[in-house]
C-alpha cells in the first residue's frame, strides 16, 4: 500500500521535525479540495458535494460532506463542511466544526470564517474576541514592498510560540522559497482573509457605534486588499470620510498588487461552470499588459463610488471609460453615479429619469432607491411615490429602505404623525441607517420642534460624517432660533465638505443678512446664482442618460413623468438678493429681482431655503407653490416704491397683496401709508394731469360746436315740412347720440 503523499494532521509536528514540509505548506495541502493523490471514493462525493453547493441544496450538500468527513477525518473536509452549514445559516454547526484540530488558530481562512458566523449571530463581543483588536497594519502593501509584505506574512502567519525558534532557524530558506509564483499566490490569499478579518472587526465596531474605530478598519482592510469592496462600499455608503479624505484614500491603495490569475485548462469536469461554460485553455502565462489594465480598471470603479462634490473631471473620465471601453454605460452602478452627480449639480428632473431607468430594469436595486425617492419628493410625484412604497412594504417588509419610502410618502402629504412612526421603524431595523435619521428629524422640524430637530439631526451627522446635508440642515435650525454664532460655525463646516450647493449657499446669505452684513449677503446670493447658472449650461455627464425612461419606478405601477421640474431655488435666491439690495439702497436693482422673481412664478420653500418675508420653513414642506408665498413678495415690492417715493405704484402691489391675503395686517399698513402720501396729488403727477386736463377740455368743446351744429339743421328741417314724424324722430335721434358723450364729458 502507498504512503500518503502528505502528513495526516495529528503527525504535522512530526512531519516538520525531519523537514519533510513546513506548516503553510501543510495547512495548503489540508485545504486542496481536489489531491491527485485522492481516492476515487472521496473524489467522487467531493465532486458530489461541490455540485449540491452550486445548485444551492445545502441539505444534500451537508449529508455527503458529513460521510466524507468520516472516511477523511481531514481539516479540509471539516472545513468545507462548516461552509456548508455557513451558507445552510446553520453557524452554530459551522462554529462546531471548525473547532476540531484547533483550526480558527490555524488558518486564516477558518479563523475569518468562524468569526463571520459570531456576526451573524450578533455576538460581536465574542467575534471580537476571535479577531482581537488591532489591525495587522504591518500587511498593508505599497507598490515597492508588496512582495516585501507577502514574505513577512508567510515568515509570521501562524507561526506558534512552541516552534518560534524553528521558524526562525529555517528563515533563511523560507525567504528563498517564497520567491516562487505559486508561494506568491498562497500568501495572497491569506492577504486576503486578513483583510476581510479588518472588515469584520469594522462591523463589529459600528455595532458597537464606535464610528471611528470602524473606519480605520475598514480603510486597513483595503489597504491590505484592495479587492475587499465590502469593506470600501461600508466607506462610501456610509460617508464615513469628507471628499478630500475619500480621494486621498483613494490615491494611497496600491492598486498595482492586482494580478490577474493565467487562465486554466477546461479539460477536467470539475472545472467546468455548472452552466456548461468551461473556462478557456491557454498556456500562456499572465502578462504586465493584462495586470495594468486590471488595475486601472477597478481605480476607475472605485472613483465611481467616490464623493460627487470634488474632482468631477476626474469622475467624468473614469464613467467615460468604463462606459466606452468596456460598454458599461447601461449598468445600473454607472448610470446610479451619473444620477449622484446630476443631483449634486442640483439637476432633480435629470437625475429622476435616471433612477427611473435604474428600477425599471431592476425594480429592487436598493442602493438606487433611497435616492429615487428623495427625487420623487423633491418633484412632488405623490402618486408614484405611493407605488413605491406600497410594492416595498409588500416585497421586502425587513428592510429599512421600505419604510423609508412609507415615511416619505406621508411627509410628502403633510401626515406628520405617520411619518415620524415609519422614519423610527426604519432607523430600528438599521440604527446606521442616516436616511431615516435625516427623516425622522424633517419630521419634528415641520412642527416647529426644533430641540428634537437638532437631537435627529446631530445623530446623523455622527452617521453620516462625509456629506454636508446634516450640518446644513443642523445650522438652518438654528438659524430659525435666531443662534446665528452656532448656525454660522455648522453651515462654515457644511461648507467645508460642499461648496456648490446653492441651498447651502443661501443659508450662509441668510445668516449674512441677519448679522447686518448685507454686502457679504448679496455677494452669497449672486455666487448661488452663478452656481445655477454654471451647472445649467455644463452639467452633462455624459450622453443617452435619459433614454428609456418611463419605467415602473420599483416595480409599483406609478409611472414617473419626465417633464423638467420647475426650478426652486432660483426664485428664492433672486428674491433674498432683493431683500439684500433693498436693505443697501439699490431699490432698482432691487426692483429688478422683485420682478424677475414674480415672472418666474415658481417660489418655493424646497430644501430649506429661507426668504426674509416668510419665517424660516424647514425642507419638510412640500415643493408645490402655494399663494401663501405671494402676498409678502408684492409686500416688499410695494415698500420699495415707497423708498423711491412711487407711491401709486407702491399702491398697486399692496392691493395685489390684499387681493391674495385680505387679511395681511403689514400690506394693510403700508397701503393706508401710500394712499395718505397720495392725497393732493394725482394718480399721475401735477404737470401730468394738467395736460390731460386741457387736453379733455379741448375735445370737449369740439364735441359740443359739433352738437350746435347738427341741431340747427334740424330746426331748418321742421320749417320746411318735409317728413315731419321722420324728422322729428330723426332730431331725436341724433340728439341722443351726440348728446350721450357730452354728458359723459361733463
Amino acid at each position: 500500500m502507498a504512503l500518503p503523499a502528505r502528513p495526516p494532521s495529528h503527525d504535522y509536528e512530526s512531519a516538520e521535525m525531519v523537514g519533510e514540509v513546513n506548516k503553510d505548506e501543510w495547512l495548503q495541502s489540508q485545504f486542496s479540495h481536489f489531491s491527485p493523490q485522492a481516492t476515487t471514493m472521496e473524489a467522487y462525493l467531493r465532486r458530489w458535494m461541490k455540485d449540491a453547493l452550486v445548485k444551492h441544496q445545502y441539505e444534500s450538500a451537508i449529508y455527503v460532506g458529513d460521510k466524507l468527513l468520516a472516511i477523511t477525518n481531514s481539516d479540509s473536509d471539516a472545513f468545507n463542511l462548516a461552509h456548508a452549514h455557513f451558507d445552510a445559516g446553520n453557524y452554530p454547526r459551522a462554529l462546531a466544526f471548525l473547532a476540531r484540530a484547533d483550526l480558527t488558530h490555524r488558518s486564516p481562512a477558518a479563523k475569518y470564517l468562524a468569526a463571520h458566523c459570531y456576526v451573524q449571530q450578533g455576538r460581536h463581543e465574542d467575534a471580537l474576541a476571535l479577531l482581537g483588536d488591532r489591525n495587522p497594519t504591518h500587511l498593508i502593501t505599497t507598490t515597492d514592498s508588496a512582495r516585501r509584505k507577502l514574505q513577512h506574512l508567510h515568515a509570521t502567519n501562524g507561526a506558534s510560540k512552541s516552534h518560534s525558534s524553528k521558524a526562525r532557524g529555517t528563515a533563511g530558506r523560507l525567504d528563498r522559497a517564497d520567491r516562487s509564483e505559486e508561494r506568491d499566490l498562497g500568501r495572497r490569499e491569506d492577504l486576503k482573509y486578513e483583510a476581510g478579518m479588518c472588515y469584520l472587526r469594522g462591523l463589529c465596531h459600528a455595532k458597537q457605534n464606535a464610528f471611528d474605530r470602524a473606519k480605520e478598519c475598514y480603510k486597513d482592510a483595503v489597504r491590505i486588499d484592495v479587492q475587499c469592496f465590502e469593506a470600501f462600499d461600508q466607506l462610501m455608503k456610509n460617508s464615513l470620510m469628507s471628499p478630500g479624505e475619500e480621494w486621498a484614500f483613494v490615491d494611497s491603495l496600491d492598486f498595482e498588487s492586482i494580478q490577474v490569475p493565467p487562465p486554466q485548462s477546461t479539460s477536467s469536469d470539475e472545472e467546468r461552470h455548472p452552466l456548461g461554460e468551461g473556462r478557456p485553455t491557454a498556456t500562456t502565462t499572465t502578462t504586465p499588459s493584462s495586470s495594468a489594465e486590471a488595475a486601472d480598471f477597478t481605480r476607475n470603479l472605485y472613483l465611481t463610488r467616490l464623493s460627487k462634490y470634488s474632482r468631477p473631471e476626474e469622475f467624468t473620465t473614469a464613467i467615460e471609460t468604463l462606459s466606452t471601453h468596456y460598454s458599461l454605460s447601461s449598468n445600473p452602478d454607472i448610470l446610479l453615479a451619473r444620477a449622484e452627480l446630476l443631483s449634486t449639480l442640483s439637476q432633480p428632473s435629470r437625475a429622476l429619469a435616471l433612477t427611473t431607468r435604474i428600477l425599471s430594469l431592476d425594480p429592487y436595486n436598493f442602493p438606487t432607491i433611497p435616492l429615487h425617492i428623495s427625487l420623487l419628493y423633491q418633484a412632488n410625484h405623490t402618486t408614484a411615490l405611493f407605488a413605491l412604497a406600497h410594492d416595498l412594504a409588500q416585497s421586502h417588509p425587513q428592510s429599512p429602505t421600505t419604510w423609508l419610502a412609507v415615511g416619505t410618502y406621508y411627509l410628502l402629504t403633510s401626515r406628520i404623525p405617520e411619518a415620524r412612526s415609519y422614519f423610527s421603524k426604519s432607523s430600528l431595523l438599521d440604527p446606521q441607517f442616516g436616511p431615516a435619521w435625516i427623516g425622522f428629524a424633517h419630521t419634528f422640524a415641520a412642527e416647529g420642534e426644533s430641540d428634537q430637530a437638532i437631537a435627529a439631526y446631530s445623530t446623523a451627522a455622527r452617521l453620516f460624517q462625509g456629506t454636508h446635508l446634516p450640518q446644513m440642515f443642523l445650522g438652518m435650525q438654528e438659524l430659525a432660533l435666531e443662534n446665528l454664532v452656532v448656525a454660522r460655525e455648522y453651515l462654515t463646516a457644511a461648507w467645508g465638505v460642499c461648496e456648490r450647493d446653492p441651498v447651502l449657499v443661501n443659508e450662509m446669505g441668510v445668516c449674512c443678512f441677519k448679522e447686518g452684513e448685507f454686502g457679504k449677503a448679496r455677494r452669497g446670493f449672486e455666487l448661488g446664482l452663478r452656481i445655477l447658472e454654471e451647472e445649467e449650461d455644463g452639467g452633462e455627464v455624459g450622453e443617452g442618460e435619459e433614454g428609456g425612461v418611463g419605467g415602473v419606478g420599483g416595480g409599483g405601477g406609478g409611472a414617473v413623468s419626465t417633464t423638467k421640474a420647475p426650478d426652486t431655488h432660483t426664485p428664492t435666491l433672486r428674491l433674498n438678493l432683493a431683500h439684500a439690495l433693498r436693505k443697501l439702497g439699490l431699490f432698482r436693482e432691487s426692483l429688478q429681482q422683485f420682478d424677475e422673481v414674480i415672472r418666474l412664478g415658481s417660489l418655493s420653500s424646497q430644501h430649506s431655503s429661507h426668504t426674509f418675508s416668510n419665517p424660516p420653513t424647514t425642507s419638510t414642506t412640500s415643493s408645490s407653490t402655494t399663494n401663501s408665498d405671494l402676498p409678502p413678495l408684492f409686500t416688499a415690492k410695494g415698500l420699495v416704491h415707497l423708498e423711491l417715493e412711487e407711491y401709486f405704484e407702491a399702491t398697486l402691489a399692496f392691493h395685489a397683496a390684499l387681493a391674495i391675503s385680505p387679511q395681511d395686517p403689514l400690506a394693510s399698513e403700508l397701503l393706508g401709508r401710500a394712499l395718505g402720501e397720495l392725497e393732493g396729488y394725482g394718480v399721475l403727477g401735477r404737470e401730468e394731469e394738467e395736460g390731460v386736463d386741457e387736453g379733455l377740455r379741448r375735445r370737449l368743446e369740439g364735441v359740443r360746436g359739433q352738437q350746435r351744429g347738427r341741431r340747427g339743421v334740424g330746426r331748418r328741417r321742421r320749417g320746411r315740412g318735409v317728413d315731419g314724424g321722420e324728422g322729428m324722430d330723426l332730431d331725436g335721434a341724433v340728439a341722443v347720440a351726440v348728446a350721450g358723450p357730452a354728458d359723459a364729458g361733463s
